[in-house]
């Protein structure tokens, strides 16, 4: 991996990493402007609970060395977040300031994941 590579990767998950924990303390705590964001998505407020606690095990696994396959899940799992966020906005017809937030965090998820070093890789097995 070139030292430019691995400037990108830590750069974007650092950045990554920092959105989800920010975002998931005030999923966590319930924030009221939070609760009135997820109610008007439409979606049910333990949701809040349950993708806070989702984010905060996700930039563990995508943080801590080795285990590729759980930081596989993590990655999807961001990814999966930040796209029905932004899905959930457009459908809606929200502002396009609304979508930043979901942009940028579901950009440096593929950017964390496209430049991560291959010991944070699966390794396919030939047969």
């Amino acid at each position: 991996m070139t030292k430019r590579n691995k400037i990108i990767y830590w750069v974007a998950t650092i950045w990554l990493s920092l959105g989800m924990v920010s975002t998931g303390i005030v999923q966590f705590l319930k924030v009221k402007e939070e609760v009135d964001l997820f109610t008007h998505l439409g979606y049910p407020i333990y949701f809040l609970t349950m993708l806070s606690i989702w984010k905060f095990l996700g930039v563990v696994a995508v943080l801590i060395p080795r285990f590729p396959l759980i930081k596989e899940w993590a990655y999807a799992g961001f990814f999966f977040a930040m796209s029905g966020a932004i899905f959930s906005h457009l459908v809606l017809g929200d502002a396009v300031k609304d979508l930043f937030g979901p942009v940028l965090l579901l950009t440096l998820t593929v950017v964390s994941w496209y430049f991560r070093p291959a010991d944070r890789k699966l390794v396919s097995v030939s047969q």
